[in-house]
């Protein structure tokens, strides 16, 4: 074995090790049976929404497709597995097959930012069977953390309007370096204006945005002798950017600032709080300083942006960090739905999976979601609807056919964009946060047929 690696950075030539160790016995087993180069399907979806979610906005497709195809495996990489002992059993086919590795299959997708349900495929692999089933812990983990994130936000925006300003700050709790990154991107998709995290705003041809910290305010005032000292240092240099204001006694600061700009000392375009009753802090900041921007930070969520709301805080942005990249995680789950053309299925009390590959069917009034239908790919679901709508949507798109990408790059403004009207045509029930229930969703008739059939055979096994 190759010695302990203490940096443990990750870079994308990688990526094809960064998986279970299933996915790699499972492959040589495919090798050794003869199977690895059938035909298979495999879908990711989530079989329930985390507590309190009436849909999941998907996202992360942009990394997951950047992952295949850079789908490689090194020599390097080859040599590291075999020095573990573990496939010492394994046949020596399967060696070659990864020396030679490189994805070929065809990825039918939905859009990011598109509203789903469970049961729904948010993507779908077409490929050699060792091929979809080496590449699924990568994409659960992309996709699964992405479409929370996406998620999340789209409530937040949903709940605080487009004129408020919400800004990303959740670096320093999300779960990796990566996982921060991606948590940036999915919050500017998903619906935020912008992002603290400097390495993902500049990657993602964004402008980093932020106030300031607490330390500051210590630090100035306790080698200068006062808060205001604070302020004006970091004014001298960043005379636009908002002032952190609670450090020590929030009213007794803002009262100095209404002051200086009564006086026309200072010219101060926004404020932040981070403690406190922010209720009844923001009404008094905002009877002292009228027209200056207040922004609020400190655990916050779209639980606690409604309560605000609610109790008529004045807030016009928020910072959004813990609550935003921690949490309930989404459950996605990546099942084979078909082996040569043979619609397969799971059937374990609780974590049943639909055989198949299937399509989402929409069906839209005026732009309002009426009905979700879940059909089979090539099945004609026109004369299964009631009432007929005027509009009809297949959600899941070709992305990639033959291992080459077919889709164009978006931008996150084109996501965000999507995000918006797909959370705007749902009902009114499903984005509550207070006991969310789905829309309308039915199985197609064909698709009903061989879920009975694929239960049959398995009680007659």
């Amino acid at each position: 074995m190759a010695q302990e690696d203490r940096e443990l950075s990750l870079s994308p030539e990688d990526y094809t090790l960064l998986t279970d160790l299933y996915q790699f016995t499972m492959a040589a087993c495919y090798v050794g049976e003869k199977i690895d180069q059938r035909q298979a399907s495999f879908e990711l979806f989530a079989r329930k929404l985390p507590k309190g979610f009436g849909y999941l906005i998907a996202m992360g497709l942009a990394q997951a497709l950047d992952y295949l195809e850079k789908f490689r495996f090194s020599s390097k990489h080859i040599d590291a597995l075999k020095s573990t002992g573990i496939f010492a059993n394994a046949p020596s086919e399967f060696w070659s097959l990864l020396a030679e590795a490189k994805f070929t299959g065809d990825i039918w997708a939905v859009p990011e930012g598109t509203a789903i349900f469970p049961h729904q495929p948010l993507l779908r692999i077409e490929a050699p069977l060792w091929q979809g089933q080496l590449v699924e812990t990568y994409l659960l983990n992309t996709i699964n953390y992405q479409t929370l994130i996406a998620t999340k936000v789209a409530r937040m925006r949903d709940i605080a309007g487009n004129d408020t300003k919400l800004l990303e700050f959740g670096t320093r709790r999300a779960f990796s370096p990566q996982a921060s990154i991606w948590a940036a991107r999915a919050a500017l998709a998903g619906g935020m204006d912008g992002t603290s995290n400097v390495l993902a705003a500049l990657k993602l041809g964004r402008k980093p945005t932020g106030t300031m910290a607490h330390a500051l305010v210590m630090a100035i005032s306790g080698v200068e002798g006062s808060e205001e000292d604070a302020f004006k240092a970091f004014q001298r240099y960043f005379p636009t950017a908002p002032l952190l204001i609670d450090t020590y006694d929030t009213l007794a600061a803002t009262r100095l600032l209404a002051q200086r700009v009564k006086q026309g000392t200072m010219q101060l375009s926004g404020v932040r709080l981070d403690s406190g009753d922010l209720v009844k802090l923001s009404q008094e900041v905002r009877s002292l300083l009228p027209e200056v921007t207040i922004f609020a930070s400190g655990d916050i969520d779209e639980f606690e942006i409604a309560r605000l709301q609610r109790e008529n805080a004045c807030i016009d942005g928020y910072g959004i960090g813990t609550k935003l990249v921690t949490g309930v995680p989404v459950n996605g789950v990546y099942k084979i739905v078909e082996i040569d053309g043979i619609p397969v299925m799971k059937n374990s009390t609780g974590k049943v999976s639909y055989p198949g590959r299937k399509q989402i069917y929409r069906y839209l009034e005026n732009g309002q979601l009426r009905q979700d239908y879940l059909g089979l790919m090539d099945e004609d679901i026109s004369n299964q609807t009631e009432p007929q709508t005027d509009s009809l949507i297949k959600l899941m798109t070709k992305v990639v056919k033959n291992g080459e990408v077919v889709q164009k790059s978006e931008s996150l403004e084109a996501i965000a964009k999507r995000t918006a009207i797909s959370v705007a045509s749902l009902p009114p029930e499903t984005r509550s946060l207070e006991n969310p229930s789905f829309p309308l969703i039915k199985i197609s008739h064909k698709l009903q047929q061989i879920i009975q059939k694929n239960q049959a055979k398995i009680l007659k096994n």
